[in-house]
């Protein structure tokens, strides 16, 4: 129904219209011996379809977005949650499903991804470059403001630009995952072992990638109207009740719990804890992280809202916040300002990490970055695969 490239999907432009072409009077039984076409249904709420292009959904650009917010916002509370067990618990929730729910999304819109040369060139062009260029920033950036002897590699990603190259790398294996008979199953069983095999090593930031894969394979295996059910009424009751119980246990569990399952960048051991946990942690979180991902869902709005055409932009809210972070983070800001630390300071940095990444969705800044993140490298393929 809602096909897409990619989770960071382009913008649709209405076509351009003819105002002195005559409208031709719909046909009847008379005309031509047949019997008149069927009029077409109505669009569901919040679809903008434009003829001989593809239709974007409010829905989905407003779920990008909030949940860009999100990624954005947890990140700024690192440096300022010291020492609070209440933010602290915030984060824990936060991080259970964030990253997740993009993930999901991410594998839903990669459903028709069938390894046909306008898809690789569409993998190519909308992921691989952006990992490319924006690896290489960042790594240039942490060298001149924090480490002269960062190196610049790109089979290591820093901070944010894992994300590229797990989707990489997801993306490539879609038509295996459609093909299992159980690949929910199968993705669980290899996040299970990479969460307790601490010699996997950081190339690619494969440890990441496989413990993530199971959100990615569970959202290949949605359906349109899956998204029809977190929607409905009762689901949106039970929300925020979820996220109550979740934050009451959160708190409890905050200062028992390593942070370093919620980055599900490490294994078991590397955390001091037995080999097992990381299996039975791997199926708990991903408990979870479904239900307040449904929770999540269940509440973003379905009808077009202010912030909707900045989902089109998430991409470069997702890439260019690191910078607005790290950078207040090099220039000492956190710890020249103590008082961030306290519930004041934490509501202050997350409403200007939330402004922050919102300018950065905005479809100015997607037209200057789009000959990176959305480039059409038309001399670099053949011409069938330019036929996106």
């Amino acid at each position: 129904m809602f096909q897409a490239p990619n989770v960071f999907q382009r913008a649709t432009l209405p076509p351009a219209t003819r105002e002195s072409e005559p409208r031709r009077p719909a046909p009847t039984a008379t005309d031509n011996g047949h019997a008149p076409a069927p009029a077409r249904p109505a669009q569901p709420a919040g679809a903008d379809r434009t003829a001989g292009t593809k239709r974007r959904d409010a829905y989905f650009d407003n779920a990008k977005y909030l949940a860009i917010v999100l990624v954005a916002v947890a990140h700024s509370w690192v440096p300022v949650m010291d020492g609070s067990r209440a933010a602290r618990a915030l984060y824990m929730v936060t991080y259970t499903f964030h990253m997740p729910a993009f993930i999901i999304i991410s594998g839903y819109f990669s459903r028709s991804f069938d390894m046909s040369p306008a898809k690789v060139k569409r993998l190519v062009t909308g992921v691989a470059v952006p990992y490319v260029v924006f690896e290489t920033a960042y790594s240039l950036f942490r060298r001149y403001a924090d480490d002269p002897d960062a190196a610049i590699t790109l089979t290591e990603p820093w901070y944010l630009t894992w994300f590229l190259a797990a989707l990489f790398i997801w993306r490539l294996t879609t038509p295996l995952w459609r093909s299992l008979r159980h690949p929910v199953a199968v993705s669980l069983v290899i996040a299970s072992l990479a969460s307790l095999a601490p010699g996997i090593g950081d190339d690619l930031d494969l440890p990441r990638v496989l413990q993530f894969l199971p959100y990615f394979v569970f959202g290949l295996q949605l359906k349109p109207e899956h998204f029809q059910l977190v929607r409905r009424r009762e689901v949106r009751l039970l929300a925020l009740p979820l996220f109550a119980i979740a934050l009451v246990f959160a708190y409890w569990a905050a200062p028992r719990m390593e942070l370093g399952w919620f980055l599900r960048n490490s294994a078991a051991q590397d955390m001091g804890n037995p080999w097992w946990s990381g299996v039975v942690m791997t199926f708990a979180l991903f408990g979870c992280a479904t239900l307040l991902t449904a929770a999540f869902l269940s509440l973003v709005p379905r009808r077009h809202m202010w912030f909707t055409v900045l989902g089109a932009g998430t991409i470069c809210g997702y890439l260019l916040h690191g910078f607005m972070v790290k950078g207040a983070t090099y220039a000492g800001v956190f710890d020249r300002n103590e008082w961030l630390i306290s519930p004041t300071g934490l509501v202050l940095v997350s409403v200007v990490a939330a402004a922050g990444v919102t300018l950065l969705c905005t479809p100015p800044v997607r037209r200057a970055l789009r000959c990176v993140t959305e480039p059409d490298m038309n001399w670099a393929f053949r011409r069938e695969s330019a036929k996106l």
